[in-house]
């Protein structure tokens, strides 16, 4: 069961979509808390510096679906850092200009 969801359907105008895009990449951008227009109301998230994002493209009948989903850990919850550098030991890798045998 999901702690609590909030969701919103209704038509806008290119314009009004892409306003609200720009406020939500400004959210993104400033991070910390983030208050965006939701309905009648204003929601406020608290926007950490690392999110995991999904992209999906559906395509059928009669219309394509688009959608934008960004996840992140709730307060008090933490979730595993992401792994940098490199894996494996670099044997198949061969410098810039090298000839192969």
């Amino acid at each position: 069961m999901k702690d609590l969801k909030i969701e919103q359907k209704r038509s806008l105008s290119r314009l009004e979509a892409a306003d609200q895009l720009t406020a939500l990449a400004a959210a993104l951008r400033e991070g910390g808390d983030a208050e965006l227009e939701f309905g009648p109301g204003t929601l406020s998230l608290r926007i950490p510096d690392d999110l995991r994002s999904e992209v999906e493209v559906e395509i059928g009948e009669g219309e394509i679906e688009l959608e934008i989903e960004f996840k992140w850990p709730t307060a008090g919850r933490r979730s595993a850092p992401a792994k940098t550098g490199r894996s494996g030991t670099g044997t198949n890798r061969r410098s810039k200009g090298a000839k192969s045998p």
